[in-house]
């Protein structure tokens, strides 16, 4: 035990209490014990580098370049979608495909390069091998997007797993996105980022790393084009981030750097190429399309917490909803995060509580308002209980290298972990879901599910030599812990399948890996109070849905202290342009709401919480958008012009969909402010101003409101005020046109009808034309803004 060891374990008992500190103490040293009889022992490792080129098998889609101390396979799919593996490494098997990896491009092969190297040339992008293993990617029209240095392993001479470490080279003017949710985005600067999953003790800020949701994804947007490199790896590692330098005058550049450092696992890379939105559509043709959330998921919801019983929690729930109702305010569901509905898997309910839950669950729902339950990966392990014993009699819980089932400890006492990366205990965990349903639950939010005893304290779940199924494959803890949350999710999402065939299930989880949009979404934890924490919970929305996560948020507000009422509602305004719209009851406890900020920062809430309910079509149809095409609902504003260098380094506002612009107000104080535009005519929604882009103008940012714009031409499906759905179309710039889309009305898992609309002008008129009528008037009224 080293001096960190002794302060941590000091931590756990001065915050936790000296019991349960000490129990969790203890079960940290017996993880220690574990891993250092099972885990092996890093003693000499012996370098290795590809060598040269000793021999090449060209094959449909590319083929294997043997070197002398290596082996690389090239493929390129059908889909554009380029692979290299190094010693041997396949596609598959893999927990962030959906499904096999696609077909070969049969139309391309190996092919002799000059220097001694060989090419693949295919129809989206070109890629090239030095005869000494390095690997360049290059658009069609041959411009380098990066370059991969030969591969370096290091390979324990006592046997075991080998790390690696892979350097690359990307243009001078690149800049680094992606990496999963960082709060220090979302673009990515100069630093190390870790990707293992894993949270800090409370609340996170900009400077904490890593977080909850980590992924070997970069996306690196470039003058010479964007392309997405996806290690697919689960272990351990670093990534060692370096921006560019442009010479001036006759200076020369210096590249950008990334160094990728891995602990063990494959060398297996996948690569796309293209503009951002083709490159997130390939990205999702391989990982699946995001799931749908049902759409009262898309509205406001409130999580409350504090209370200390059952009965606490019914009377404070409900003052949250009255205080809604009676307010004028849109509340569309309660997360109970309290103490007594935080419960684990197999804990004993309290007398009454399942009956009383069901009567909560059956008011809120008469009220327009689903209650949703968060669920903890942790079983209490009490023989009696009907889920430790079932899982028992499956074997459905991890075991160490001795065959033990491993014990954790968590607030709530001792629990045991179920695996879920075995096929088995994924569909009899998928059943316990049916309880909560019967209670009158509609969604469900995964905590801890890294999964973590006491976060930041040191206290690990599982130890690292804890042995998992892994489908049949067999692995530690080591290859599992980042994707234990992501098949948490799925066994969720799967299980409420089955069992709600007919409905969308809702399983937002906090932890997750490449591939985790495919059964739900992210919540992001709870970020610090105050400023910086503002910023992050925008970083980490941008951040996961530029790696396929579209359906992501954090708490407005933040959960570690007061809130000052301006910044309250700049936060509110905020958080209702992003896609999990989530308050919280204040840290001091009682029924939290706008009210309790008196009554002007009331009245402009309300105004926030309205637009949300008023926009709910238009979210929907971005949820739509996602699954089909990757598109997250909020993107960068260089999203549709990443040329633009200026438009790269801008970190302060975000579009939602293509057709709106949103300019969070960041300062107190501020009521105005100034807006970087992308190309385009937009449209101030409120006064109607016009700007043209690209360029900076200045928006009035009064406390009521953050400033909104619309692209010119563009059509926003909204509510109607009274009922059913209206179209908002903005009026196209003279001489140019416009569409849009909305993807219908239904809330079910049927797929929706896409009505696609055209907009013209003609002379002072503006014309509306529906795509699915012939060209005639669309069925929808239509509110025509900005002439």
């Amino acid at each position: 035990m080293n001096g960190r060891d002794l302060v941590r374990s000091v931590k756990v008992v001065s915050q936790v209490g000296a019991a349960q500190g000490l129990r969790a103490v203890r079960a940290s040293w017996r993880h220690r014990r574990a891993d250092s009889a099972g885990l092996p022992r890093q003693g000499q490792a012996r370098a290795r580098v590809p060598g040269a080129v000793v021999g090449v098998e060209p094959a449909p889609g590319g083929g294997r370049v043997r070197f002398a101390r290596s082996e690389l396979r090239i493929l390129v799919t059908v889909q554009g979608a380029v692979f290299w593996g190094w010693d041997g490494a396949d596609p598959e098997p893999s927990y962030a495909l959906a499904g096999r990896c696609p077909e070969p491009d049969a139309r391309v092969t190996l092919e002799p390069d000059k220097d001694g190297g060989w090419r693949v040339v295919a129809e989206r992008a070109t890629v090239t091998v030095s005869r000494h293993g390095a690997v360049a990617l290059c658009t069609p029209g041959g411009v380098l997007l990066r370059r991969d240095l030969p591969p370096r392993w290091w390979e324990p001479e006592a046997g075991g797993e080998a790390r690696w470490a892979q350097r690359s080279e990307v243009a001078a003017d690149a800049r680094f996105f992606g990496l999963g949710g960082r709060s220090s985005g979302p673009r990515l600067r100069a630093g190390t980022y870790r990707l293992w999953n894993t949270a800090p003790h409370g609340a996170s800020g900009p400077g904490d790393d890593p977080l909850s949701v980590t992924m070997p994804v970069q996306l690196v947007v470039a003058d010479g084009g964007t392309h997405l490199v996806f290690h697919d790896t689960t272990w351990d590692g670093t990534v060692v981030l370096r921006e560019g330098r442009e010479g001036g005058g006759s200076g020369h550049d210096s590249a950008g750097a990334s160094e990728l450092r891995m602990r063990g696992g494959p060398l297996r890379c996948w690569a796309l190429v293209g503009t951002p939105s083709r490159v997130l559509q390939g990205w999702t043709q391989l990982t699946g399309g995001a799931v749908v959330p049902p759409s009262w998921a898309l509205g406001h919801q409130h999580a409350v917490s504090g209370a200390a019983d059952a009965v606490g929690t019914d009377r404070e729930v409900r003052r949250v909803v009255a205080g809604h109702r009676e307010r004028g305010l849109p509340l569309d569901a309660v997360h109970l995060e309290s103490a007594p509905h935080r419960v684990r898997k197999g804990a004993t309910p309290r007398a009454g509580e399942p009956s009383s839950v069901r009567r909560l669950a059956a008011d809120l729902r008469s009220d327009g308002v689903r209650l949703v339950s968060v669920v903890e990966p942790g079983v209490v392990p009490e023989r009696g209980a009907a889920v430790y014993d079932g899982g028992r009699a499956i074997d459905a819980f991890v075991r160490d290298m001795a065959g033990r089932v491993v014990r954790g400890v968590v607030p709530g006492g001792e629990s045991v972990y179920p695996d879920f990366t075995a096929e088995r205990v994924r569909k009899w965990w998928g059943g316990l879901y049916e309880a909560r349903l019967a209670q009158g639950f509609s969604g469900f939010l995964h905590e801890v599910a890294e999964p973590l005893s006491f976060a930041g304290l040191g206290g690990r779940a599982l130890p690292l030599s804890a042995r998992h199924d892994l489908d049949g494959r067999g692995a530690d803890h080591r290859e599992v812990h980042n994707v234990y949350g992501a098949c948490m999710a799925r066994a969720g999402h799967e299980g409420l399948r089955e069992l709600q065939p007919r409905e969308r299930p809702f399983v937002c989880s906090r932890s997750g890996w490449a591939g985790m949009q495919r059964h739900g979404g992210s919540w992001s934890g709870e970020v610090e109070t105050g400023r910086p924490g503002m910023r992050a919970s925008l970083s980490l929305v941008v951040g996961l849905g530029l790696c396929g996560v579209p359906y992501a948020g954090a708490d407005v507000g933040g959960g570690d202290g007061e809130l000052s009422p301006e910044l309250f509602l700049r936060w509110l305004q905020l958080g209702a342009y992003l896609p999990l719209f989530r308050t919280r009851s204040a840290p001091r406890g009682g029924a939290s709401g706008a009210w309790v900020y008196g009554d002007d920062v009331l009245a402009h809430a309300r105004v926030a919480l309205e637009e949300r309910r008023r926009l709910l079509p238009y979210f929907m149809t971005l949820a739509h958008v996602a699954r089909h095409t990757g598109a997250p609902y909020v993107r960068p504003v260089w999203w549709a012009a990443p040329e633009d260098r200026a438009l790269r380094d801008c970190e302060d506002s975000f579009l939602l969909g293509d057709s709106l612009l949103v300019a969070p107000v960041w300062e107190a104080g501020v009521r105005s402010r100034d807006v970087l535009l992308p190309p385009g005519r937009w449209y101030d929604t409120v006064t109607g101003e016009v700007f043209d882009g690209p360029g900076r103008v200045t928006v009035s940012a009064p406390l009521e409101r953050i400033p909104v714009l619309a692209r010119a031409g563009d059509v926003v499906p909204v509510r109607a005020a009274g009922g059913g759905i209206a179209l908002d179309v903005w009026a196209p710039a003279p001489g140019r046109t416009g569409g849009g889309v909305f993807a219908g009305d239904v809330d079910g898992c049927e797929e929706p009808e896409m009505e696609r609309f055209r907009v013209y002008r003609s002379g002072d008129r503006v014309v509306v034309e529906a795509e699915a009528e012939g060209g005639g008037p669309p069925r929808r009224p239509v509110r025509v803004r900005g002439l």
